[in-house]
């Protein structure tokens, strides 16, 4: 008898255009972010127009987006090109939660809670704040709770960056250390970040696990 093996589930990731917190350089977490800017809308319509002129991603099986106004209103709009009309909110597709930051201009935040000589990940940069460890766990469990309940299917998420750099910490197995200085990840606003999660692994001492693409924002040239 032959088994059928279930193929890979496939996570794309799309980074959010542009908000009207990053336009205005405030802190942007649950009260701080008002959504899109003009320029934010216009880059996930080019998005949106790239989607439904390629058809690469023809085949949703659901699309989630994080509970802040500027992730909704991006999956709103690739909606249509994704041929699906609900969206999943779920705060733990949200960005790292700010605290006592939230709504502050970004000069501000700064001058109240200025970053640690040394780099700690369960330092909390102001009262009220989730550390960057707590926010690696809340991301870690999402993403995996996803590929559980669309085994084999296509999910799209529309998010935010730190998601998107958590989802290469947690799938690429990488432990930042505070001893090692860290690269800088920045995903562009409305890019794909790609995964596939499960299915068979093309060798046997590795992880069925794929990047894609990263930082694909091919529709932003020109």
């Amino acid at each position: 008898m032959t088994s059928i093996e279930t193929p890979p589930t496939r996570i794309v990731l799309v980074r959010h255009g542009e908000s009207l917190a990053q336009e205005r350089r405030i802190v942007g977490g649950h009260s701080g972010c008002e959504g899109l800017s003009e320029r934010g809308r216009a880059q996930v319509e080019a998005l949106r127009d790239r989607l439904a002129a390629t058809g690469e991603l023809a085949e949703v099986d659901a699309l989630y987006a994080s509970i802040l106004p500027r992730a909704i209103e991006t999956a709103d709009i690739l909606g249509d090109a994704l041929g699906v009309s609900d969206i999943d909110t779920r705060c733990d597709f949200c960005e790292h939660h700010p605290g006592d930051g939230d709504g502050l201009g970004w000069d501000e935040f700064e001058r109240l809670y200025p970053a640690p000589t040394e780099w700690d990940p369960d330092h909390r940069v102001a009262p009220g704040a989730e550390s960057w460890s707590e926010m690696a766990d809340r991301v870690a469990r999402a993403l995996d709770r996803v590929v559980e309940d669309h085994a084999g299917g296509t999910v799209v998420i529309a998010c935010h960056g730190g998601v998107v750099i958590h989802s290469m910490l947690r799938w690429l197995d990488l432990t930042p250390r505070p001893e090692t200085p860290r690269a800088w990840m920045n995903p562009t606003n409305s890019s794909l970040t790609e995964w596939t999660v499960g299915g068979a692994s093309p060798m046997p001492h590795l992880a069925p696990v794929g990047l894609i693409r990263f930082n694909d924002h091919a529709h932003l040239a020109g």
